[in-house]
């Protein structure tokens, strides 16, 4: 009989620490499959907007963060930050290729579509694929033709997913926590992009409290 674990994942689209923590929860999920074959691991999204108030159509990236941080300086070294942990689970991230800084709510409104009527693994294809379209491929995931034809890519009907797009996004509370942030069985909660390790112990410990580690 297999044992179930929940975990509800709170992460934007624009957060690279958000997509390094996605690689550092899969790793741990791995190291769970193999320490713990019967426990059934379960992923809920929940979608948080960074930045609201940027405009529909985004903002130009580079004077973004330049505003943001207040120098070149600044902005080469928190680059330079986020590049080196990204580097250590595989993740290539070119700051430089990256031209606008989107409004998420349109993304956000499209992975949840897919969430209702997508199987857990079409629906991780899909948030990876929306992942490498800001990170790698300089595109545009504020723009809905954008989004449709990523749609489309991963098996989803661009009709069904494009409804409700231009609607106002509600973010999901992570009660001033930030993103990314995991919530395991409800009962224990971590913020930021921890390594897989921590994110494996917490996982055995939840089961454990729970009488359910073998």
């Amino acid at each position: 009989m297999k044992r179930k674990l929940n975990i509800d994942v709170f992460f934007d689209f624009i957060c690279p620490w958000c997509l390094i923590g996605k690689r550092q929860l899969q790793a741990a999920i791995n190291q769970l499959h193999r320490s713990d074959p019967d426990v059934e691991v379960k992923l809920l999204w929940h979608g948080v907007q960074l930045i609201p108030q940027l405009p529909v159509e985004g903002v130009p990236f580079q004077a973004f963060y330049l505003k943001r941080l207040g120098s070149a300086t600044s902005v080469r070294m928190r680059q330079a930050q986020v590049r080196q942990a990204a580097n250590t689970v595989g993740v290539d991230i070119d700051f430089d290729r990256i031209k606008r800084m989107p409004n998420t709510a349109k993304a956000h409104h499209l992975l949840e579509n897919a969430l209702k009527i997508g199987h857990p693994e079409q629906c991780d294809l899909l948030l990876e694929r929306l992942f490498a379209a800001y990170f790698h491929h300089s595109e545009d995931i504020g723009d809905t033709a954008v989004l449709l034809k990523i749609a489309e890519f991963c098996g989803f009907s661009a009709e069904i997913l494009g409804n409700g797009l231009d609607e106002p996004f509600i973010s999901a509370d992570t009660g001033g926590n930030g993103v990314p942030y995991f919530i395991f069985d409800g009962c224990s909660a971590l913020a930021g992009a921890h390594p897989a390790e921590v994110l494996y112990k917490t996982m055995l410990d939840v089961l454990a409290t729970q009488g359910l580690v073998t």
